[in-house]
């Protein structure tokens, strides 16, 4: 009855039985995944949020493929007007952009080069959308690069696009001005359009703004972004498709992802009048989270030196650590095993396809105290 795109396993892995095990049984656990900014303890500009929403014109219905221009110029003054609102392609998520632009590039069984380890969602939008996921590794050594041979290796007559995470999720590495020249010169040799996600592209830990791949006119490329990280506001559900490159190519893409924006029409009124107020939020909660950010590496740190049987691999940006610890288990069962041992909960490394164990993710805008204290109970049982 059901189509083979949606076949996928859909029993709890034990890591969630682990989990709801110990909620059943009324356990405390400290949880320094955390991925929900509405939940981290920030302090919001409630009434400047909610009165946004309260704009009469949102009882009007003026159905705008691309999206509103006020809701796309907000987005052009986002990159200091560097990009034109022409250029713009409003959606409610990252991942309905992905959808988009998979729809535009790829037929069925066609490829999209992805990043490998990264963010879990990749897969399962592929399957939705008939194209075929094949990896590219990120390599560590002292910072995270990619691995260009692997890349030339990976790419087939079928691949239609690369994509990046800028910086990537969850190793926190952004694409040097190097891997960005050499990258164009690649997608050029190959026709391949570049697919960017720029969530947490404003969360350098060193404060020095990167360049957007919003600007990028050497190759057809489309960045993607939204006010879910930016301005920690994911429940308003308002993001965008910036679409750069060659003039012919540039202009094919903007009327042909038009019409598939026109199919759903998906995006609401209210968030997109409230648009301007919504990216203006980011001034006040960035500061927040990058000193919440900065603070926690810095405790994470401090536990770090006291030890020796695991260590924090390096970062530039985004909400996350990676730490390597032993691999004398899988991943799972350890991270099973402080869930149960220590109530913590952290993400094992196989959640974004790290080529082997040895590897935990935790979330770095977990509260400071809470992730102080799960710190401790961690290294107690890695002790062990």
């Amino acid at each position: 009855m059901f189509s083979r795109r949606t076949d996928w396993k859909l029993t709890p892995n034990r890591f969630t039985q682990a989990q709801q095990e110990l909620h059943a049984a009324g356990r405390e656990v400290l949880d320094l995944a955390i991925s929900n900014p509405t939940r981290a303890g920030l302090h919001y500009d409630n009434a400047a949020i909610l009165h946004s929403l309260a704009n009469p014109a949102s009882l009007d219905y003026d159905p705008q493929p691309k999206g509103l221009l006020s809701a796309r110029q907000a987005v052009a003054d986002y990159y200091n007007q560097q990009i034109d609102p022409e250029s713009v392609l409003l959606t409610t998520s990252t991942s309905e952009g992905y959808s988009f632009v998979f729809r535009l590039l790829a037929n069925p069984e066609d490829e999209i080069l992805v990043p490998k380890p990264s963010y879990p969602l990749f897969e399962f939008l592929a399957d939705l959308q008939d194209v075929k996921l094949v990896p590219y590794p990120l390599l560590y050594d002292h910072g995270w690069q990619i691995d260009f041979p692997s890349l030339e290796k990976a790419v087939s007559p079928r691949t239609r696009a690369i994509v990046l995470v800028h910086p990537n999720n969850p190793t926190g590495s952004y694409v040097s001005n190097a891997e960005r020249a050499t990258l164009n010169h690649f997608c050029g040799q190959h026709n391949l359009a570049i697919i960017v996600d720029e969530v947490f592209l404003d969360y350098a830990h060193d404060g020095a703004p990167r360049p957007s791949f919003a600007t990028n006119r050497d190759v057809l490329t489309f960045t993607l972004s939204g006010t879910s990280k930016i301005s920690a506001l994911p429940q308003m559900k308002l993001a965008w498709i910036a679409v750069s490159g060659p003039a012919d190519q540039l202009q094919a893409a903007l009327s042909r992802l038009e019409v598939i924006a026109d199919t759903y029409l998906s995006l609401n009124a209210p968030v997109q009048l409230a648009a301007p107020a919504l990216l203006n939020q980011r001034k006040q909660i960035q500061p927040q989270l990058l000193a919440r950010v900065r603070s926690n590496l810095a405790e994470l740190d401090r536990q770090l030196a006291q030890q020796k049987a695991c260590q924090r691999l390096a970062v530039e940006g985004g909400w996350y650590a990676i730490l390597r610890v032993p691999a004398t288990r899988s991943d799972e069962d350890l991270a099973i095993d402080l869930l149960r041992k220590a109530g913590v909960l952290v993400h094992p490394g196989h959640f974004y396809d790290f080529p082997r164990d040895g590897y935990l993710v935790l979330s770095l805008i977990t509260p400071p105290s809470q992730l102080r204290e799960g710190m401790e109970r961690v290294l107690d049982v890695l002790a062990v």
